[in-house]
């Protein structure tokens, strides 16, 4: 237990030290990009967070000072959105983190031995991290990747069926500062912190290398094409609730029935430049 009135673990307890007039400097200029791109400021929180994990490492007590003198909040308010969100850390997190997906069907194709294995491999428990500062392991409920199942995460890179011994494989190479290369994405898993800035907007260059789809994911689409299969309506012709009832034959959608300007969405018609 902390001697003191806050979890040691919560943003709000005090930064060892400030940031250097260098940093400060920086984070000024990079929060001034970010705010720029909102017509109302505190709107930029989400990524000003980003950013100060791309310069500390987690979220500390003088970034949630930062944004709230920057964006006109109290501590509190930034308190309470970077408590909320699990990609906000409360404490020193590892250069990579490496998420093991333990819901249903990937815990059932073996997400939770790979998570037990490589918890025992490396002597660390969930939202914990090695010594060397490294990895820090944790449970992901759902890496939106099931066709790959069991999935595996590092810094939010795809790594598809794997298994305790690779996932083995995969935290000892990190942790030896070799280049590994995700199943789908960019050539190489880049830092925590290097991510952090990129989810605060900043282009890492990296977009358009690697995979970003692969076969497995695509199935359903190659074979509605290949049977000319489309969904019922057309989304651009719907432009309005009347237009809606008009195609619909003059029967207005019910709570719970689809509407057809819903149904227009995601056709795989207009999909065929993805499996191209």
């Amino acid at each position: 237990m902390s001697d003191g009135p806050l979890h040691p673990k919560t943003p709000l307890h005090a930064s060892d030290e400030p940031y250097t007039d260098e940093q400060l400097a920086q984070l000024h200029v990079d929060a001034d990009a970010i705010v720029a791109r909102y017509p109302v400021k505190r709107s930029a929180l989400l990524p000003m967070l980003h950013l100060i994990q791309s310069v500390d490492g987690y979220i500390t007590g003088r970034g949630v000072s930062f944004c709230a003198q920057k964006l006109d909040l109290t501590d509190a308010e930034v308190s309470g959105v970077a408590t909320f969100y699990t990609q906000y850390k409360r404490h020193p997190n590892g250069d990579y983190t490496v998420g093991v997906c333990t819901n249903t069907l990937c815990a059932i194709m073996g997400g939770d031995q790979i998570f037990d294995e490589v918890a025992q491999h490396l002597g660390i428990g969930h939202d914990e991290t090695t010594a060397d500062g490294k990895i820090t392991l944790e449970r992901v409920e759902c890496n939106a990747a099931c066709d790959y199942a069991p999935v595996v995460m590092a810094n939010w890179e795809f790594f598809d069926n794997m298994t305790p011994e690779s996932t083995k494989g995969l935290v000892d190479d990190l942790r030896a500062g070799k280049d590994v290369k995700p199943s789908r994405g960019p050539n190489k898993v880049c830092t925590f912190k290097q991510v952090s800035r990129t989810l605060a907007g900043f282009s890492d260059g990296l977009a358009d290398e690697g995979v970003g789809a692969g076969p497995a994911s695509l199935a359903g689409l190659k074979v509605a094409k290949e049977n000319h299969w489309t969904a019922p309506g057309n989304a651009e012709e719907v432009g309005s609730d009347d237009q809606a009832v008009a195609a619909a034959g003059g029967h207005q959608p019910q709570p719970g029935e689809a509407h057809s300007g819903a149904e227009g969405h995601g056709t795989a018609e207009s999909a065929k430049g993805e499996i191209r």
